[in-house]
């Protein structure tokens, strides 16, 4: 499907939303959850809510372990998150299923404030996983000048900055550590929290922003939109092919490539470390966590209209805040999932 038959989709589909919004009943939708995709819910909610009388969605971006946490309590409507919940963590939500649904990709990117160090830096996943560990602790180490010929790296202490919530971006981060380092995924692990082995703590994507700017020779992982919002530098990593590369919307969308096609019916996958020349490496879905039955006959509706909004028009916002739109085979079979919402 092209863009363009994308973009009059899109108003058609906004169009019939206009048309029916007469329907709802002063509907109120209250989410939370993930941080890294708040740039582009944020714009989709409020294009989503202009038509007169159409739902009002609130979403409070308190990091995807919150969102988990509020929709397992009954709290909020929908969650969102950037890791799949777990078949145990699905299991905890007693009075329906949770139905994922990738809304966009993003890549999580390496940043840093490198006294002296105006360029880009190399990574390798083993090198980052190294540093994150403690294991090369100063940025003139050998192990990082071997990647960044040339460059003059300042004889300095590396100060890491991570997460302090529960993050989607963390598991994101810490599940790439994990499939290219052994001994990261024996000792540290994947999760949305892990047990770091020193560093600064941050609450949520803008904490972690702040903390590296106002800490000279700092590194830290977030989301490639808040890097490119804050003009933060961030490194090149090195991918399967043995390309360093770094994260943009044709590289993330390269990694997404090979998952679309085998995307299993829950859409619960990890595509970090994806193959392919051009695949940024760590790059990820991100999920709205959907309830398949809903009491109030007015939020089904206004969850189901957001979603085919989504599908179409909302895709067409991505690519400005720095996220891929989906692909188009995951957005056909995401079309079919919406009808198991009850």
């Amino acid at each position: 499907m092209t863009n363009k038959h994308l973009h009059l989709l899109g108003f058609a589909a906004a169009g019939m939303l206009m048309i029916g919004t007469g329907a709802y009943a002063a509907v109120k939708l209250q989410g939370a959850g993930a941080t890294f995709p708040g740039a582009i819910y944020s714009k989709w909610f409020d294009e989503f809510q202009k038509p007169k009388d159409a739902p009002q969605i609130n979403y409070n971006p308190i990091g995807s372990g919150g969102g988990i946490r509020q929709l397992t309590a009954g709290t909020v409507d929908f969650g969102a998150s950037d890791m799949p919940m777990s078949d145990e963590a699905i299991k905890a939500v007693k009075k329906y299923h949770v139905l994922h649904f990738p809304t966009v990709l993003g890549g999580v990117v390496p940043t840093y404030n490198v006294e002296g160090v105006t360029g880009d830096l190399n990574f390798t996943g083993p090198l980052l996983a190294d540093i994150f560990s403690g294991k090369v602790a100063k940025w003139n180490d050998p192990a990082i000048a071997k990647v960044n010929a040339g460059v003059k790296l300042p004889s300095k202490d590396i100060t890491l900055v991570h997460r302090s919530d529960g993050s989607g971006t963390t598991f994101v981060f810490t599940d790439y550590l994990s499939s290219v380092s052994p001994e990261w995924k024996s000792k540290i692990g994947a999760g949305a929290t892990v047990n770091w082995p020193g560093g600064l703590g941050a609450k949520g994507s803008e904490g972690v922003a702040g903390q590296v700017q106002g800490t000279p020779n700092s590194i830290s992982y977030v989301e490639l939109f808040y890097a490119i919002q804050n003009k933060m530098p961030y490194g090149a990593v090195q991918n399967k092919s043995g390309k360093f590369l770094k994260a943009s919307l044709e590289t993330v969308t390269a990694a997404a490539a090979g998952a679309a096609q085998a995307m299993p019916e829950d859409f619960r996958v990890s595509i970090v470390n994806a193959p392919g020349a051009n695949a940024y490496p760590i790059s990820t879905f991100t999920w709205l966590l959907i309830p398949d039955k809903f009491e109030d006959a007015q939020k089904k509706k206004a969850v189901v209209d957001f979603l085919r909004w989504m599908l179409v028009k909302g895709q067409t916002y991505a690519s400005a805040l720095s996220y891929a739109p989906l692909p188009k085979e995951v957005v056909a079979k995401e079309e079919k999932q919406i009808a198991k919402i009850q």
